[in-house]
């Protein structure tokens, strides 16, 4: 597996991409909620392996979500969760976005670059809306060779630069879907 990590270092290096069609909104889910960012990341994940939280309890998952400059926003294709960009502040006004995708059925509808485009500006303004913490002056994120084909070009068409790249064998894993055996293995 390859992860790559890519970084924006201003506000100015972030290229938005153009809104979609429809009726295409982005929320940000003010109340921490496992249920829910559980829904989202295995909803999101499932079909891309993403296995690191999946063992997590009730309570990790509150204590997660319950932190100082953490949030979740939800774009949502007319009233329906279409995907979501989790983001988390870090030391020395560091801002990871942390988890980003689409539901799978939400894909190839230009909803992505509008998705990472708004997420990565709310990123740039976290501090402002958390008293006490740094301004922003580095968002980065990583990807990986699990991810969706289209993920690198969608980050790189928004201005994230490539910083580093690190390639490790892992054990190849059943996709996990949002429930066991939602997606072929």
């Amino acid at each position: 597996m390859t992860t790559w990590s890519l970084e924006q270092t201003a506000p100015t290096d972030l290229v938005p991409a153009a809104e979609p069609d429809g009726d295409v909104r982005i929320v940000r889910s003010e109340v921490p909620s496992p249920e829910f960012s559980r829904f989202l990341y295995t909803s999101v994940g499932g079909d891309i392996r993403w296995t690191d939280r999946l063992g997590w309890t009730y309570q990790q998952w509150l204590e997660q979500l319950d932190r100082p400059g953490v949030e979740t926003w939800v774009a949502y294709d007319r009233g329906t969760p279409a995907g979501y960009v989790e983001l988390e502040a870090q030391d020395d006004g560091n801002v990871e976005i942390v988890y980003f995708g689409l539901i799978p059925a939400f894909r190839g509808r230009r909803i992505g670059g509008h998705l990472l485009s708004y997420g990565t500006a709310r990123a740039w303004d976290l501090a402002e809306r958390w008293p006490g913490l740094k301004p922003t002056r580095r968002v980065w994120l990583h990807t990986c060779s699990k991810d969706g084909e289209y993920a690198m070009d969608n980050y790189l068409r928004r201005g994230f630069r490539l910083f580093d790249t690190r390639t490790e064998e892992e054990p190849e894993v059943a996709t996990p879907g949002p429930w066991p055996g939602a997606y072929p293995a």
